[in-house]
């Protein structure tokens, strides 16, 4: 037997001659990582000695696009391998990532801590400052090679090298750790229903659902989970408030006990975060994080938040003065709790505008859903997209499509990828098993996936999404746009590839077409009768646009203020983190507190997602997706000029310059706070 590191049958090695050089799935086996990974590494230094073995005077070419080139197999190998992690994932594959992490922060720190090459990299940067000699995008990746290598030791001491080294190989660990206890501990409950009289008030495709579920586990009854199209409309609209309460309790104490449980790990890695600032010279990981991006700084931070506390607060206490008011006149004698809230949201939403989502499913049907993205991006920006039969995929649920321009000009491969599964990580995401680049005219276009957690289709009903569903997919649909129509030639300045709190632009715009009429006549038919939405039930729609806004709005900033207060602290976390996180939240807790309730120990985005000290993020983005969707509005929403323009000046340009900048080439002008507060409900026109 050849043994599976060889070069000759590993897959993951060799060339893929499949489709579109998609990766070849169902060959991959789970011993061919490791082995893989090991050679992948071994080659990308010896890419590295080579650059830094050159003999040459350094410049940007033998240099910084040499360092931009190397390592393109164990990028490869890394896509291929964290993206199934975290959609199809399996006990093997975790511990194979429990292995890997350490040797791949280890081939991270020998890079940046490579102090000859750092010394090559700084010398192209002095002697090109001097100089107009490179394109803005070359500048910009000078630039962002220089600070990344600064940003992750290179400055350092070797004493304080060896103790970045630790830090760095710890918090890989930690934050993997993380997110793999969240999904085990949201895999490890179910709650079992064998009463009927328990799901009253469930529609009934929720019912079925629930029913399938308990069918494939050799159940009765019904069976529900922590996976959102489950644990989300329980709560919504089941009358037992006791099961309510049981599965709400279940789901805000994920991972806070037993093997899985998050709570020491949170202090480590706050700790540890802000440990490597003050190596690297700052007060917090926050003002660390914070320098590179949009808002620069803490205060920049606070003042957005806090503005948008001072407006949406009294807002929010309204909204919750009247559902319990509401509730009340439904015989609720008891004060308002989180797992009521989206009950008599719901119900009080139907009264005041006969709307919910059971009213508003049969209109979207997956399958037109999909088809109506799909045809707004053709309107706005000539895309068209082909089903493949042909293309390796790693889950039967997953469909891929060729996208192609209004010429006919290959512009991205694009994975879909729908249903929950024990395997995948809730939420929903965009992703790239490869980048788009062209380098030396060599073009290379990108694999683009979205992931996500929508309504399974039941033997009886095909996938109806809910409204918010639809606005998910429109989401990531929006990032994928950025990463499908990027034109940068180096890749790692392509696509989504920008500061965090610019990374939701792109998205969040595209959420504002799910209440507009145009849009939705393309494709809300009812999936029986075909026919089309009603206009009325678009105006109730739109109407109930801002229902509960300024709940919501303080939902997001309690997330916001809790990601802040972890990591502006200058002193190391001791306290409990429970204690920590009701005293951290209490501006923006709306809510009862619940014992036992925590956000930290599933708060993936901070612990084991990109987003610490960024979570704030989205609102900041959504001030840019209001005020530029502004001009969508004034122009017609399918204005081509108007999209025209923001393809060039926005998606196409990845982060080859500064953000701001090209908002204002697309805006003409500094985005505004007054056009979010506007849209969202929270001061009149």
């Amino acid at each position: 037997m050849i043994a599976c590191n060889d070069e000759k049958v590993n897959p993951l090695l060799a060339d893929w001659n499949t489709p579109f050089e998609a990766p070849p799935f169902e060959q991959i086996q789970n011993e061919h990582y490791l082995p893989a990974f090991r050679t992948a590494i071994k080659n990308a230094e010896a890419e590295i000695a080579a650059i830094v073995e050159n003999s040459q005077k350094p410049d940007f070419d033998n240099t910084v696009v040499a360092l931009e080139l190397a390592g393109q197999q164990l990028k490869r190998i890394s896509n291929v391998f964290f993206n199934l992690e975290a959609a199809e994932t399996n006990d093997t594959l975790q511990a194979i990532a429990q292995e890997v992490s350490p040797l791949l922060t280890k081939y991270s720190n020998d890079l940046f801590l490579n102090e000859r090459l750092f010394a090559k990299i700084r010398e192209v940067k002095e002697n090109v400052s001097k100089q107009s000699e490179l394109t803005g995008e070359q500048k910009m990746l000078l630039d962002e090679t220089f600070a990344n290598f600064v940003r992750n030791g290179a400055n350092l001491s070797e004493q304080d090298k060896q103790q970045f080294r630790e830090i760095s190989e710890q918090l890989a660990l930690l934050t993997l750790t993380f997110g793999q206890n969240v999904l085990a501990a949201t895999n490890a409950y179910s709650m079992h229903i064998t009463d009927e009289k328990d799901i009253k008030g469930l529609p009934e495709g929720i019912a079925g659902a629930a029913r399938e579920e308990a069918k494939a586990k050799d159940l009765d009854g019904w069976l529900f989970t922590l996976h959102q199209p489950s644990y989300g409309p329980f709560l919504k609209y089941a009358d037992n408030r006791e099961l309510r309460e049981k599965i709400y309790r279940a789901s805000s104490s994920k991972a806070t006990s037993g093997d899985k449980s998050n709570i020491d790990i949170i202090k480590q890695i706050t700790n540890l975060r802000l440990k490597m600032a003050n190596l690297l010279g700052y007060k917090s990981y926050a003002e660390f994080s914070l320098e590179r991006s949009m808002a620069k700084n803490i205060k920049a931070v606070d003042n957005l938040l806090n503005s948008l506390i001072v407006a949406a607060k009294p807002v929010a206490e309204k909204e919750l003065e009247a559902l319990q008011k509401f509730a009340e006149s439904q015989g609720a004698n008891f004060r308002i709790m989180p797992w009521d809230l989206s009950y008599y949201s719901e119900k009080l939403k139907a009264s005041k505008y006969n709307l919910d989502d059971e009213i508003t499913r049969p209109y979207f049907k997956l399958e037109n859903v999909v088809d109506g993205v799909f045809k707004l991006s053709n309107i706005l920006y000539g895309l068209n997209y082909e089903l493949q039969t042909d293309v390796p995929l790693y889950h039967p649920d997953v469909k891929a499509y060729r996208v192609s321009d209004e010429n006919g000009r290959f512009m991205a491969l694009l994975y879909v990828d729908f249903f929950p599964r024990e395997g995948k990580s809730g939420g929903a995401w965009m992703t790239n098993f490869r980048e788009q680049s062209n380098v030396g005219g060599k073009e290379q276009r990108p694999i683009v996936s979205l992931v996500c957690n929508f309504t399974k289709p039941t033997e009886s009903k095909p996938s109806l999404l809910a409204f918010y569903e639809v606005e998910t997919f429109l989401h990531e649909f929006g990032h994928g746009l950025h990463g499908m129509l990027s034109e940068i030639t180096y890749e790692s300045l392509a696509g989504a590839n920008v500061y965090r709190d610019f990374v939701e632009l792109p998205s969040q715009i595209m959420e504002n077409f799910c209440v507009e009429k145009d849009f939705l006549d393309i494709f809300a038919q009812h999936y029986l009768t075909g026919d089309k939405i009603p206009p009325e039930l678009v105006s109730r729609i739109v109407e109930s646009r801002n229902f509960m806004e300024g709940y919501a709005t303080m939902r997001q900033l309690n997330f916001g203020r809790l990601d802040m207060a972890y990591h502006t602290r200058e002193i190391p976390l001791e306290q409990d983190v429970f204690d920590f996180e009701k005293e951290a939240t209490k501006e923006t807790k709306i809510l009862p507190g619940v014992d036992g309730d925590l956000i930290s120990s599933a708060f993936a985005h901070i612990f084991s997602g990109g987003y610490a000290a960024g979570y704030y993020s989205y609102k900041w983005s959504e001030t840019l997706d209001a005020d530029a969707f502004s001009v969508f509005k004034k122009n017609g929403i399918f204005d081509k000029a108007t999209a025209e323009s923001f393809k060039n000046n926005i998606l196409t340009k990845g982060g080859s310059e500064d953000p701001m900048q090209l908002y204002i080439r697309f805006r003409k002008q500094e985005p505004s706070i007054e056009a979010l507060l506007v849209r969202s409900g929270l001061i009149g026109n």
